[in-house]
């Protein structure tokens, strides 16, 4: 890879990653055989960086810490999913799709299908996880079930 493109791969790393890691790995990038594929893994990885840095200048953090934890799909799925249930309400409140009949509408259905499809991957979650960091476990279970109580408020009390 040129070194002039090495450099500016580099540069698109934290100041405090650049300080332990960049020369080391600007000189593992110039001996790389560059192509695109490794530019955009390169800017990914850049990318995420900025996002979850690495924490204390290493690069084997705690697997088990809460940050690591919550990142998990099994993890952040089930609020996502009851925070989409929310935003569905929301969208059929502000359209008018909210009715009090026998069959509710899609809304409602689709709402149902969030609020009981998370069921399956937030039990995965807690079998897969309780064993391993019961304490970091317990907090990331509290956010689901505050996610879905979240979800559930309007329904209750709106009497839908």
């Amino acid at each position: 890879m040129n070194r002039v493109v090495a450099r500016l791969l580099t540069r698109l790393y934290p100041r405090g990653w650049r300080s332990r890691y960049g020369a080391e790995f600007e000189a593992f990038l110039e001996e790389a055989d560059g192509g695109i594929r490794i530019s955009a893994n390169v800017v990914c990885s850049a990318l995420g960086e900025h996002i979850f840095p690495t924490q204390g200048d290493k690069m084997n953090h705690n697997p088990n810490s809460f940050g690591a934890i919550v990142r998990h799909p099994s993890a952040f799925l089930p609020m996502a999913m009851s925070l989409t249930a929310l935003a569905v309400l929301g969208i059929a409140a502000i359209f008018g799709g909210l009715v009090h009949e026998a069959d509710e509408g899609a809304s409602a259905h689709i709402w149902q299908l969030l609020m009981a499809g998370q069921m399956p991957v937030l039990l995965f979650f807690a079998i897969k996880w309780l064993p391993r960091a019961p304490k970091q476990t317990l907090y990331v279970l509290g956010l689901q079930v505050g996610a879905a109580l979240a979800a559930m408020a309007p329904v209750y009390f709106l009497n839908l």
